[in-house]
């Protein structure tokens, strides 16, 4: 009974949220405007990320558990030495979606960041973007407007490579635990 109502509690709490004011005004209250855990902190556990766990904690076989306490293992050894190895590729999924929401996070820091200096790189990777008009640019001494537009792409281009590959040198890293649960259910024979 508790864990079907502790389930609901969760699931309202994806579908009703109370907004972008009032999250402001909480950020404000709780004295984290300005700092980076106004950025980390609201975002640090996600529930749909938290059913995700839940899920994959409840796919491990309870025999498992129980051969482990036969053998006089601890919750903690039971935890880190069963559990958490065969859980570890739903870790390493939750760990790539936390990077790539945090790494691309850029208007929760516009709206809770004054000063520049906190400013995250995705935020002024956006800035350098709405700020890249063609106009502006000096591309040659002739004033070529075909050059001033290769510029104003070139700009806009490379802003996206560098704020896609650090995200692309983590996945190989992370890629054997995805390999690894995609194998944990197959059969030999």
């Amino acid at each position: 009974m508790w864990n079907r109502l502790m389930m609901f509690l969760i699931v309202i709490t994806m579908y009703f949220n109370g907004g972008l004011i009032p999250n402001y005004l909480n950020i404000k209250q709780l004295g984290l405007y300005d700092t980076i855990w106004a950025l980390i902190l609201p975002g640090a556990i996600s529930s749909y990320n938290m059913i995700i766990m839940r899920t994959a904690f409840l796919s491990v076989p309870d025999s498992l558990e129980e051969a482990a306490r036969i053998d006089g293992a601890n919750h903690f050894t039971i935890l880190f030495r069963i559990l958490f190895p065969l859980i570890m590729p739903t870790v390493a999924v939750l760990i790539l979606y936390y990077a790539v929401g945090h790494w691309n996070g850029w208007f929760n820091a516009m709206i809770y960041l004054k000063s520049r200096t906190k400013y995250p790189l995705q935020l002024i990777l956006r800035e350098i973007l709405i700020n890249n008009d063609s106009s502006s640019m000096v591309a040659t001494a002739t004033g070529d407007t075909g050059d001033k537009l290769a510029i104003s792409e070139t700009v806009r281009y490379a802003t996206i490579i560098v704020a896609t590959l650090p995200i692309l040198f983590v996945y190989p890293f992370l890629q054997k635990y995805f390999v690894k649960g995609v194998m944990i259910g197959a059969v030999k024979g």
